[in-house]
């Protein structure tokens, strides 16, 4: 049976609709960079998610291949995150989405070092003959966060962060959102067969003790 990180990693990708203090490990992702509305039809945004899964998806399929990954084991693609930030913002004003800055991310599995994604790259490259060169290998380390379930559309987002805001600030922890820790979301829901206030998504903010 496929290792499901959503499952087996139920306290980072599963929390309860209330906001709880985690301690995030370090992770490494596939990621592209970009900025401007996420939700403009073939815009920067979605031909980023392609490029992601595109690359996602050969390394999950390298065992077909010649290709040997030292430590594989079959898993499932986990999830598509995204960090979010808005220039001269602390937080997200979901009003203004063109001003959005962004890294769409997929988690990759501990056994995939930066060798393996570059054979991906290029593979994928050539089977796909697609551009992937925005496409990066990167190393979050987010440390400790406040993070919650949140049910319903993206744009009512706000009420939840409020209510982690609250509860890490009675906890004595500040909200630490900077140029290296960011806003961060993880999707856990399709929304193109998903209806907006049945969507799940965790969302995630690194905080610091007060003092």
């Amino acid at each position: 049976m496929a290792f499901d990180y959503k499952k087996e990693y139920k306290e980072y990708y599963m929390p309860k609709n209330q906001p709880q203090i985690v301690e995030i490990p370090s992770m490494n992702f596939i990621a592209v960079c970009g900025k401007g509305d996420p939700n403009e039809e073939g815009g920067e945004y979605k031909q980023a998610l392609e490029m992601l899964y595109g690359i996602a998806y050969t390394i999950k399929m390298s065992k077909k291949t010649d290709h040997r990954i030292n430590g594989y084991f079959d898993y499932v693609v986990p999830p598509l995150e995204g960090l979010w930030e808005q220039e001269g913002r602390v937080g997200i004003d979901y009003s203004r989405k063109s001003e959005l800055k962004w890294t769409a991310m997929i988690r990759l599995p501990d056994f995939v070092t930066k060798a393996d994604f570059d054979w991906a790259v290029e593979q994928a490259t050539v089977k796909k003959k697609t551009d992937f060169s925005k496409v990066e290998f990167i190393t979050l380390d987010e440390g400790v966060c406040v993070q919650c379930m949140h049910m319903g559309s993206y744009d009512d987002e706000p009420a939840t962060v409020e209510a982690m805001d609250s509860y890490a600030d009675g906890l004595g922890y500040d909200i630490d959102i900077s140029d290296s820790r960011k806003h961060h979301e993880i999707y856990l829901s399709d929304p193109r067969k998903t209806a907006p206030e049945k969507l799940k998504t965790v969302i995630r903010h690194p905080v610091k003790k007060r003092g």
